[in-house]
């Protein structure tokens, strides 16, 4: 560790001499340098927060005159991961020349279309509503952050008074105000007013920090937000405790467990009443210091402060009154307690739609909770996707710490409701959310696939991840599942070891869905095993091992996820893998072929038992993957050549001559099979759909 590491205990100095002297006089590449290794550190900023810029002399492409260009984030981009094609190159110059045609806080919006008429950099991405923050001051670095403790400062009571109390002249304060072309010149008049400053504190927002290289500026933002926390951790030790001090004790980490998988199917049913979400769970300590104090019931209905926190968590959470030692194993009587939480949540804000819309307000959103708390237990949140969810689940431990600091500063002071929602129902905001690109046929379902360490299993879920479902791994080999999972970025995928012989590793498995990701709305079950012997030469041991994998597997898979499925009240997907050979007689394959019929029969049965719950359940029969599929690496490929009266090596050709078509089928082939079941047909049940090239003696009609 390096004496500058020292230096810092609240923030992580990451700066790397090496790396940095690596780009020469990029000033660009230092800046986004800069931006990635701010943006790994929680502390000072989360996903999608705050903004940093630099400015640089380049060549006119008209007039091959020198010109300032100032380079800064885009709009909807994220700092800690910021390359060249998520900025904008913009002339600062014409872009201070807006102050000319400025017509006030009303004319913010077209401001921002005027934007584009300042660019240099013809592939720039497109700037954000705080550009002008950035090109109204000028120094050539610059940092905008959210720092938990400056954030604390700002959202406190007195906020200016305290920020002259840790860093006396040399820090600028600007009250709360909506980002935008006003508040620049906010700064501009700042700065103005007390040169010298190292930097300004945006009152209930944030944090501008500069310097004339893109490390000073690094270190002046690390050591501003360091002083701000030095001064929160010791008015802590004044205090002796934070929140009003400790009301209940958490429960053990694996209650805590087992309740939050109990309960978040029920809670995601809840959530999804408008459009269908994942969840996230956390329940780290700096979540039940404050879930279980004295202070959540009073400090939880103020929202947050910080316009990127509310954003993404809403205006306020939801607290549930359920008990920490409730009995979640009877979920009617849950329900029971649960809906009228939710109804008057949705009616509070609805409330606040109606009290704060303007004629031209957008339409009012989903009015359901994104933030839950339950008190003992921990925090659940639920959001169109895995990230989307897990970072509104980090903004609002940001919006906790926040809380925290002021509470020990002084008191905390939220935003007022008009002011909130006139960010969160902002026109500008509208339209970046109607730029999104449209959700994939299977985003925000929740896709659990057995014998995913390989083979056809793999392949599907690769199919179901693509098509936009999150997907929950499992296999009986843990090996295979670790490769098999890091194929995948995050937020898309997470394994559990499951052997479906096994009823209490299958709840494991649906208990690891539920905590990830909420629920599960699609079972695949493609785990197998394929036996290849004449009657005489099968087993006691054969027939139950097979009848073990692919029929009391399937029966208890189906089983638990029905449980969840009514938890959930959302429907859906339970597709079995089973085979060409369930159809057709052949030589040499009693056990096996008997044990495929019965999972074809099977599903006929739960499809007509489960429709009731809006479940549909589906088979695909493959025939023939020799390609690329686990069951053909051994004795069952060995066997089928024998049977056939050919060697191993002539199975794949044999296969393919012997279909319609003369196709190879492969494992992608057999998942595009599923996805049809999940993706297109949404009326279909009861149903087969043979994967085989064509095999006229498995014909289902």
């Amino acid at each position: 560790m390096n004496t500058l590491e020292k230096k810092f205990k609240y923030v992580d100095y990451l700066w790397d001499n090496e790396r940095a002297n690596a780009f020469g006089d990029d000033q660009v590449a230092l800046f986004l340098y800069r931006s990635n290794i701010l943006g790994a550190d929680l502390k000072i900023t989360n996903y999608g927060g705050g903004n940093t810029s630099c400015k640089t002399i380049e060549k006119d492409p008209l007039t091959n005159e020198d010109v300032e260009v100032m380079w800064v984030k885009g709009s909807g981009g994220d700092i800690g991961s910021l390359t060249r094609s998520g900025i904008a190159g913009l002339y600062t110059d014409r872009l201070r020349d807006l102050k000319k045609v400025y017509g006030g806080l009303s004319d913010e919006d077209r401001m921002v279309e005027l934007f584009n008429h300042c660019i240099y950099d013809l592939d720039s991405k497109a700037p954000s509503i705080d550009t002008p923050l950035h090109g109204l001051l000028p120094f050539a670095h610059i940092d905008h952050l959210h720092p938990d403790a400056l954030i604390a400062v700002a959202a406190a009571k007195d906020s200016e008074k305290v920020t002259k109390e840790i860093w006396g002249d040399n820090m600028g304060w600007v009250p709360w105000q909506r980002p935008g072309f006003d508040l620049g010149l906010q700064l501009e008049k700042c700065l103005a007013d007390n040169p010298g400053i190292r930097g300004i504190v945006l009152g209930s927002h944030g944090l501008f920090t500069w310097g004339d290289t893109s490390y000073e500026c690094y270190m002046n933002s690390l050591e501003v937000i360091e002083m701000a926390s030095d001064y929160i951790e010791n008015k802590i030790k004044e205090k002796g405790s934070v929140f009003g001090g400790k009301k209940l004790e958490s429960l053990p980490k694996e209650e805590r467990l087992e309740k939050a998988a109990q309960l978040m199917p029920l809670l995601r049913g809840l959530c999804s009443s408008e459009k269908r979400m994942i969840g996230h769970f956390s329940d780290s300590d700096v979540v039940l210091e404050f879930i279980n104090s004295h202070d959540l019931a009073r400090l939880a209905p103020l929202g947050t402060s910080c316009p990127d926190h509310f954003l993404r968590t809403k205006i306020q959470p939801l607290v549930l009154t359920l008990d920490k030692n409730e009995d979640l194993t009877d979920s009617k009587a849950i329900l029971e307690k649960l809906v009228p939480a939710f109804e008057q949540y949705r009616k509070e804000y609805a409330d606040y739609y109606n009290t704060c819309k303007k004629s031209n307000s957008p339409a009012m959103r989903d009015p359901n909770p994104v933030i839950i708390i339950y008190p003992g237990v921990g925090i659940f949140s639920f959001s169109k996707d895995k990230q989307t969810t897990r970072v509104a689940s980090e903004f609002y431990i940001n919006a906790i710490n926040v809380m925290r600091g002021a509470e020990v500063i002084t008191a905390y002071t939220s935003l007022p409701r008009q002011e909130a929602f006139d960010i969160e129902y902002w026109l500008l905001e509208e339209a970046k959310l109607s730029r999104m690109p449209k959700e994939q046929p299977l985003s925000r379902k929740v896709a659990f696939v057995t014998g995913a360490g390989g083979g056809i299993g793999k392949a599907i879920a690769d199919k179901l991840a693509a098509e936009g479902a999150v997907v929950v791994l499992t296999d009986i080999n843990e090996q295979s599942l670790i490769e098999a999972n890091a194929t995948y970025k995050r937020d898309v995928s997470t394994y559990a070891v499951c052997d479906v012989t096994n009823t209490d590793s299958i709840a494991s498995a649906y208990k690891k869905a539920c905590l990830e990701f909420g629920g599960v709305d699609i079972v695949v079950h493609s785990a197998g095993l394929a036996i290849s012997k004449a009657l005489e030469d099968t087993t006691d041991k054969d027939w139950n091992i097979l009848h073990s994998i692919l029929v009391k597997g399937q029966f208890d898979l189906a089983k638990q996820f029905s449980a969840i499925t009514r938890k959930q009240g959302l429907g859906g997907d339970y597709i079995s893998i089973a085979s060409k050979n369930g159809l057709v007689a052949g030589p040499n394959n009693v056990a096996y072929g008997t044990a495929k019929a019965a999972q074809q029969h099977m599903v006929r049965l739960l499809a007509a038992e489960l429709a009731k719950d809006k479940v549909r359940v589906n088979t695909v029969n493959p025939d023939g993957v020799i390609v690329g599929s686990k069951i053909w690496e051994g004795a069952w490929a060995e066997g089928r050549a024998k049977a056939n009266g050919i060697t191993v090596e002539e199975l794949p050709a044999f296969y393919a001559k012997r279909n319609l078509l003369n196709e190879i089928i492969t494992p992608a082939d057999i998942a595009n099979g599923v996805f049809i079941f999940v993706g297109i047909l949404d009326k279909s049940t009861g149903n087969i759909i043979n994967v085989d090239g064509g095999m006229a003696n498995a014909f289902v009609r």
